[in-house]
């Protein structure tokens, strides 16, 4: 059953996502917000037959992580969206323009990825902030935001994102390293379980959550026997650029396009543009850099 109050929105085809002062309020508030149909049923269904296709170029660089426990996740990770069918979702109008009114500026695309659950044996996220490991980057402030995308239904059953409401308003707090992740200090974790309140995010596909860089949030591994695979693209404001070269994108300015362009792509494989990260391979097209405006 669906938690209370959630700050769930719509989004309706055919018409722009106006972001409202009660958006931004339950935003802030909660440190998300769900917004039901992001993708439309004929985008995600596009989205999700490109990945599963044995030829899928995108989905050639993927890689195992594992969760700590045994297990792994599977993950394809990018800088840069390209001019794919994945880089027209991350550079569309609904997606960019809401987050950059959502955390107050303009944004440029941090990087993006796959995350892929597997029947049975895929792995669990420990509890972590995504700024809590952004922050060595040389990020300075806590000025990112990232859109969660559902690829497949995403339920308790099948390992869902699980968030503890309001805890983006913590800080930062202390990580380290559990398995192949980077994990928030266990015991600041439990004592904020003790006062906030933990939410399972169930989304159908197409369903986009967005949330704040400092929201604790978690996933259990999926024991079941339907898979569930995810895509989070990720933002950085653009007055946050990095004060270090890293691994993930500086700021590179974001050529947004319409919404129509999601339907109207055909580029499945060509992924010019895009800087694919393994961290079980060299990829010297990897290195930092400022390559200037990439589309």
């Amino acid at each position: 059953m669906e938690a209370k109050d959630l700050p769930v929105y719509q989004f309706v085809e055919g018409k722009p996502l106006i972001v409202t002062d009660g958006m931004k309020k339950d935003f802030w508030k909660n440190g998300f917000i769900i917004v039901r149909n992001l993708l439309t049923n004929a985008e995600v269904i596009k989205l999700r037959s490109s990945l599963e296709r044995p030829e899928s170029a995108v989905m050639g660089e993927s890689y195992d992580q594992g969760d700590g426990d045994g297990r792994n996740i599977r993950l394809t990770l990018w800088n840069h969206p390209g001019n794919d069918l994945t880089g027209m979702i991350n550079r569309c109008e609904k997606v960019v323009n809401t987050c950059q009114e959502l955390i107050g500026g303009e944004v440029y695309h941090y990087h993006t990825k796959i995350v892929q659950k597997e029947p049975r044996t895929g792995g669990a996220f420990q509890w972590h902030q995504d700024y809590g490991y952004w922050y060595l980057n040389g990020v300075m402030f806590p000025d990112l935001i990232s859109v969660q995308f559902a690829i497949d239904r995403a339920d308790v059953g099948n390992g869902c994102l699980q968030v503890l409401r309001g805890s983006h308003r913590m800080g930062r707090i202390e990580h380290g390293r559990v398995g192949d992740q980077a994990g928030a200090d266990i015991q600041r974790v439990y004592e904020a379980e003790k006062v906030m309140e933990k939410i399972h995010v169930e989304m159908d596909p197409g369903d986009g959550l967005i949330f704040h860089c400092n929201l604790l949030h978690r996933s259990d591994q999926n024991n079941s026997d339907r898979r569930r695979w995810m895509m989070i693209a990720c933002y950085n404001r653009a007055d946050n650029n990095p004060t270090k070269d890293h691994h993930h994108a500086r700021y590179t300015p974001l050529e947004t396009v319409s919404n129509k362009a999601i339907m109207e792509c055909k580029n499945l494989d060509d992924l010019s543009g895009k800087w694919f990260i393994n961290p079980h391979k060299a990829n010297p097209e990897c290195l930092p850099t400022n390559p200037g405006k990439v589309r």
